[in-house]
């Protein structure tokens, strides 16, 4: 498979599995229940996710070149399983997380998400992912895809959705493949792979 489809394939499903009962999901509820406008808030989810997953995916690139060598592997390994066990730590959305909404559904989607997702685990996700395929174009579209995965549903079906999945097994699964990964980077890097 070509680097930039497994790349892009690879960022969309682990940011997608992470997003599950994230802070950004809850808030695309809050959002999608305040305007009733879902079009306008998917649109805003977009635009915010890519501006800050495109900064991310060339941080975690540009780092990886500025630190290329086994222990820069090492550490982006070591974030993926830092990442399975704060995925098992349930978020909540902050009382000030979203602008007061009096500039639309749109312009208080981009802003509201792009300011949380600043230091998220979904941009800390990106950056590694940035890091491991050294391709800002396909890990930013593939966890923009991946955000969007999770967060469309969220926006249309609002409050039933997080009454129907159960979070806890999502947590579980999503914090299960994000060790999965960090171990296959670890045990590859170290040489510990057949």
């Amino acid at each position: 498979m070509p680097i930039f489809l497994t790349a892009l394939l690879t960022s969309s499903g682990v940011v997608a599995l992470a997003e599950m009962g994230d802070k950004t999901q809850l808030l695309a509820i809050m959002l999608a229940t305040r305007f009733r406008r879902p079009w306008p808030v998917v649109a805003g989810i977009f635009v915010a996710t890519l501006a800050n997953h495109a900064l991310a995916a060339w941080a975690g690139s540009a780092l990886a070149d500025f630190f290329a060598g086994r222990a820069f592997r090492i550490a982006v390994a070591l974030s993926f399983i830092a990442m399975a066990i704060w995925t098992l730590i349930p978020d909540k959305i902050d009382d000030g997380a979203a602008a007061s909404g009096k500039h639309g559904a749109f312009l208080t989607t981009l802003i509201s998400f792009f300011v949380v997702e600043i230091g998220d685990k979904t941009q800390i996700a990106t950056v590694a992912l940035g890091a491991r395929f050294h391709d800002v174009a396909a890990v930013a579209i593939g966890t923009t895809l991946g955000m969007l995965l999770a967060n469309v549903p969220a926006v249309f079906l609002g409050t039933k959705l997080v009454e129907k999945v159960p979070m806890r097994t999502v947590h579980v699964i999503a914090a299960a493949i994000f060790l999965a990964l960090g171990l296959w980077l670890l045990a590859s890097t170290l040489g510990w792979t057949a």
